[in-house]
């Protein structure tokens, strides 16, 4: 069987496959060497047979002009014996008129013993109805047949060059009788031809014999007939001369062509039947059409040795079955009772097919069409494409009642699920996820791997894409409260319950308790989707599912860090346009800050999954030191030399100190105060004298290679001492420095 053509897209999906290239150059180099030898070779022999083809025309040629030399030499010989004859004329037209005679003598007994001819055959028929098993009159009821319409047709013939016409409606009312008895036996002859392979299996070779020999007569006479018929019309002038030899069959009777009619009905019937099983369990399909083989292997077996080998009746078998074969098989991919289960078997049967004929000894190239026209991989992508596109229409389902359900979040007791642990989840998640098992099973169902791995390769799409909407309704929404310049509360408080049950779905895609033996769902689909794929698709799959996994956590620290940025841009919007204003040194805004911050720890401590609560913290302590240290641009923000702006910052460090200090998660708390740390260069950038703080910048700047030169203006304008100068050296050293890039700090989010 030919292996489908495969497309260079499909083997370099991925910058790994690179690698391949001169391994896949290599094999392509030894296909293109063993095509072009096969091509050679099919070439020489094709040169070949036009060359044999061509002499045996130029030596028919010959043979034709020859004959036809020779008919104008008897032609010639002919005109001149008149010449050499004496009396030649007279006695002509004594042979003539003896001829004459003998014709109508003889044409006057067949006439007169014609009804009773039809008697007798009509008596033999008749014994065949009774003995249709074995039918032993059926030679010499076709003998007499035939030679009854030899008699007809001659009959007709001479009326019919008469010069009166109106005898031939009365000839033809009185052979009536012949063409009921031709019918009869046409009928007999019909039953046998949709018998044969039942015959055959019964081992009634008698029958099927003298089957074979009246069809030989038959065709050999319609190819008289065809063969005078063309004579006739291109050598109208001599044939006329010759009409002696037009005695016999005047028509075609096409009982070979009746031969083979009867083959192809006896095999549709079969699919007639063959469909309707296939269709009530398509699964049987090798079953519902074992006949077939059997039909060709009894045609191999027990009728080629019945038939003229010039038949070639088991190729002829083959190609007829064959044709009705792919009839079949079209019929059902594109008929209207076509779906997804009978496709997965007309898929797959093209090779089982194919070996099975191999088998009979006939190899696939000698049976045209290819059984599906060479479909397969159209009809996998359709039914690939089928599994998808369910898919599709169920993710976007689910993803469009997600998307009611936050519009409407704001119902009474809230429109969320909760876990058995109690932490807050969506309510769709499970059906997504169980949904997706069905259709790996769907794919499975075909039992084909570029099935099962496309399908795979969508899921994994899908499973991103559904990342990035969940991320893209979520922000779209914050954003209406971040920009909005009044606050409005309306649906804040259940937002963050979304991003919190959102944040939950993410750890729940992707925590395993080995120790329980319970996974989570992204474990779970690997292992539903690995002993289906091949291992060359697996190690790259095995990428795609830790993508999946980064995406996930990702996405959960999204839900965390933009939960954090809410409660400071709404919660603490009020207060932090305070921070290092005049209003700022009389007042405590840290301390309400991680007090109101206090109180959303203790809120969402036992809804929100345990692994995220260190991750919010920690979130929020970065934010509120980004927010605290970008304040420095707040209007009205000023450090004044005789104020006690120092201690005022001490204050506030010691505040949120006290407060990261008091976690539950020690860790957590010193990686927050590592990071607040940075509040000592800060403070040096206020607080030292002019001449110094180029140095300040610089040391900075070495320990914070991301630090925006921006805020550091911004930071230098708040002094109260500031002038143009300060900013001008600081930029000088920036200028001198060779700075060492390394991982982000926090400095890097200051703009």
């Amino acid at each position: 069987m030919d292996v489908p053509a495969v497309k260079l897209s499909e083997l370099l999906r991925h910058p790994d496959d690179l690698d391949k290239l001169l391994g896949l150059k290599q094999e392509f180099s030894r296909k293109k060497t063993a095509v072009d030898s096969q091509l050679r070779g099919g070439m020489r022999e094709q040169l070949e047979t036009a060359q044999s083809g061509m002499h045996g025309l130029t030596d028919g040629q010959k043979a034709v002009n020859s004959v036809k030399e020779e008919m104008m030499k008897i032609d010639k010989i002919s005109s001149e014996s008149q010449n050499m004859i004496k009396d030649f004329a007279t006695i002509n037209l004594v042979s003539q008129a003896h001829r004459s005679f003998s014709a109508v003598e003889t044409m006057r007994k067949n006439i007169e013993t014609f009804n009773d001819r039809l008697d007798a055959i009509e008596n033999m028929l008749k014994q065949d109805d009774a003995d249709p098993t074995n039918m032993p009159n059926l030679l010499p009821v076709h003998y007499e047949l035939t030679q009854l319409r030899n008699i007809r047709d001659d009959a007709i013939d001479q009326i019919s060059r008469g010069d009166d016409p109106s005898f031939q409606s009365t000839l033809e009312e009185y052979f009536n009788r012949l063409d009921e008895a031709i019918d009869w036996f046409d009928e007999h002859i019909g039953i046998i031809a949709m018998s044969l392979l039942t015959l055959v299996t019964s081992e009634n070779n008698g029958l099927v014999t003298r089957f074979a020999l009246i069809i030989e007569a038959e065709e050999k006479s319609d190819q008289r007939v065809l063969a005078l018929q063309e004579a006739l019309k291109d050598h109208k002038e001599i044939a006329t001369r010759f009409q002696s030899i037009t005695d016999g069959a005047k028509t075609v009777r096409g009982y070979k062509d009746k031969f083979l009619q009867a083959i192809k009905a006896y095999c549709d019937a079969q699919f007639a039947e063959s469909k309707q099983q296939f269709l009530d369990d398509p699964a049987k399909l090798e079953k519902h059409v074992r006949w077939y083989f059997n039909d060709l292997n009894a045609v191999r077996l027990g009728m080629v040795p019945l038939m003229p080998k010039k038949w070639k009746i088991f190729k002829t078998y083959c190609d007829t079955y064959h044709e009705s074969m792919h009839d079949f098989l079209i019929e059902l991919v594109d008929g209207p009772e076509s779906n997804s289960a009978n496709t997965l078997e007309i898929i797959s049967w093209p090779e089982k097919y194919y070996k099975k004929m191999g088998k009979l000894g006939t190899k696939q190239e000698d049976l045209t069409p290819h059984v599906i026209d060479s479909r397969e991989q159209e009809l996998v992508r359709d039914f690939r494409n089928l599994i998808i596109k369910f898919l599709d229409e169920w993710i976007d389902r689910i993803f469009k009642q997600e998307k009611k359900d936050f519009a409407e979040r704001n119902v009474e007791g809230g429109n969320l699920d909760a876990d058995e642990y109690g932490y807050f989840r969506t309510k769709n998640l499970v059906d997504m996820w169980r949904m997706i098992r069905e259709q790996i099973d769907a794919a499975a169902n075909s039992k084909r791997a570029d099935v099962i791995e496309g399908v795979i390769d969508a899921m994994f799409l899908r499973l991103r894409g559904r990342q990035q909407s969940w991320q893209r309704m979520l922000e779209e929404e914050a954003a209406k409260y971040e920009t909005s310049k009044e606050v409005e509360m309306d649906g804040f408080q259940s937002l963050q319950d979304w991003l919190v049950a959102a944040a939950n779905d993410q750890i729940a895609c992707i925590d395993d308790n080995e120790e329980e033996n319970r996974f989570a769902y992204l474990s779970d689909f690997k292992q539903k989707f690995e002993p289906l794929v091949s291992e060359q698709y697996m190690e790259r799959a095995e990428g795609d599912v830790a993508a999946l996994r980064d995406g996930y956590v990702d996405f959960s620290t999204w839900c965390m860090s933009k939960f954090a940025q809410l409660i400071i841009t709404v919660d603490f919007k009020a207060v932090m346009i305070e921070v290092f204003t005049p209003k700022w040194y009389t007042g405590t805004v840290m301390g309400r800050m991680i007090a109101t911050f206090e109180d959303y720890v203790a809120d969402y401590k036992q809804v929100l999954h345990h692994s995220l609560i260190d991750i919010f913290i920690e979130i929020f302590g970065e934010e509120l030191l980004v927010r605290y240290l970008g304040s420095v641009r707040n209007k009205g923000a000023k450090f004044k030399r005789a104020d006690q702006y120092q201690d005022k910052i001490f204050d506030d460090l010691k505040t949120a100190f006290d407060f990261f200090s008091n976690l539950p998660n020690p860790d957590v708390g010193n990686a927050i105060k590592e990071t607040w740390r940075v509040t000592e260069p800060f403070l040096q950038l206020l607080s030292v004298d002019k001449d110094a703080i180029p140095d300040a910048f610089e040391q900075f700047k070495t320990s914070y290679w991301d630090l925006q030169i921006s805020w550091v203006e911004a930071v230098l304008r708040s002094r109260d001492d500031f002038e143009r100068s300060m900013l001008n050296a600081v930029k000088a050293r920036a200028a001198q420095m060779e700075v060492v890039r390394g991982p982000d700090t926090i400095m890097g989010k200051i703009k």
